[in-house]
């Protein structure tokens, strides 16, 4: 009980620090700190979207970061089409429409993959989930016409109901919200009964099978909100750097936002936004050190997975949400 509240207590410090503390570094003339928040929580967002089907569902998918890469493009091929293919239309920068076209096709790639990938376990959907998205990172890499692999500066961001994403601040405060909001509805799915039979399938998914639960159906659901959920986080990406390349959907990428993950905890609900922090804060700060950062990178995680098996959050809380 008390590493609950100890834990509980430090949750909502380290929230209010990452609302706070950027708006106030950037209204003292430090603008860095604040787009290095924004990559944060945007990131964070993606993460907690894996955790959804890796820390509850058990599910280890090493392709996440092909839904950035479409929630990214479905912000950044209207645009390109508005301002250089004479395809003049509001939809274009419309930022409702773009969103919703990320996140309708990041769930419309999960349903589809998610399908066939379910139908494998362990190692093998491992395996398929990478190829899945490297897939898809050879198609955008192959499209000359938006960039290839130099990839596509996207002219202008998109066209929100009261806010402004040419505004610094109104984009970071977007993605805190957005953040905010990924967490509960994770958190509210996992205690939920759909959520149970998630986890249960994790621990035992041949007792839920016998006890007449279609556990392929819940997962694949999880699958779909998962991926679209990544989706949007992708176009808060493209918004954000304004630029978008197949390079940010690499296998790579998909390993990184496992770290994230694995560092700050699975299976929690601000695991996924710790390990965020600690992924970007370490890379920013090892990255200026030596240009062999990715060594001590590992190191970190091997002895996060041998003498903190709950990650960051393990240490505060132990095991559990």
């Amino acid at each position: 009980m008390f590493l609950t509240k100890r834990s509980s207590r430090i949750t909502l410090v380290v929230m209010a620090l990452l609302l706070v503390m950027p708006v106030v570094f950037y209204n003292t003339g430090n603008e860095f700190y604040l787009d290095l928040a924004t990559r944060l929580v945007i990131l964070g967002i993606a993460a907690v979207s894996l955790n959804l089907v890796l820390g509850y569902g058990g599910l280890v998918s090493f392709g996440h970061a092909a839904y950035i890469g479409i929630g990214s493009y479905a912000v950044g091929i209207p645009v390109y089409h508005e301002f250089y293919g004479g395809f003049e239309s509001v939809a274009s920068t419309n930022g409702l429409f773009q969103i919703g076209l990320a996140v309708g096709l990041s769930a419309l790639f999960a349903l589809i993959t998610g399908a066939i990938s379910l139908r494998t376990k362990g190692v093998y959907f491992i395996m398929i989930t990478m190829a899945f998205a490297q897939m898809v990172y050879y198609l955008f890499l192959s499209l000359d016409e938006y960039g290839g692999d130099d990839g596509l500066v996207i002219e202008m961001r998109s066209q929100l109901p009261l806010v402004d994403l040419d505004n610094p601040i109104e984009l970071f405060l977007l993605c805190y919200v957005s953040l905010a909001i990924s967490m509960l509805i994770v958190r509210t799915i996992i205690h939920s009964r759909f959520g149970m039979v998630l986890q249960g399938a994790k621990g035992n998914n041949e007792r839920l099978i016998t006890l007449g639960y279609n556990t392929y159906l819940y997962r694949l659901t999880a699958y779909v909100i998962s991926g679209a959920m990544c989706g949007f986080a992708g176009a808060l990406m493209g918004n954000f750097s304004s630029f978008i390349s197949p390079e940010m959907m690499g296998w790579s990428r998909s390993g990184e936002l496992m770290f994230m993950v694995i560092l700050g905890g699975a299976a929690t609900t601000m695991g996924p936004v710790f390990g965020s922090i600690a992924f970007i804060l370490v890379e920013e700060v090892l990255s200026s050190l030596t240009i062999y950062w990715h060594l001590p990178f590992g190191l970190m995680l091997i002895g996060v997975v041998l003498f903190a098996r709950g990650g960051l959050m393990g240490i505060l809380r132990g095991k559990g949400d």
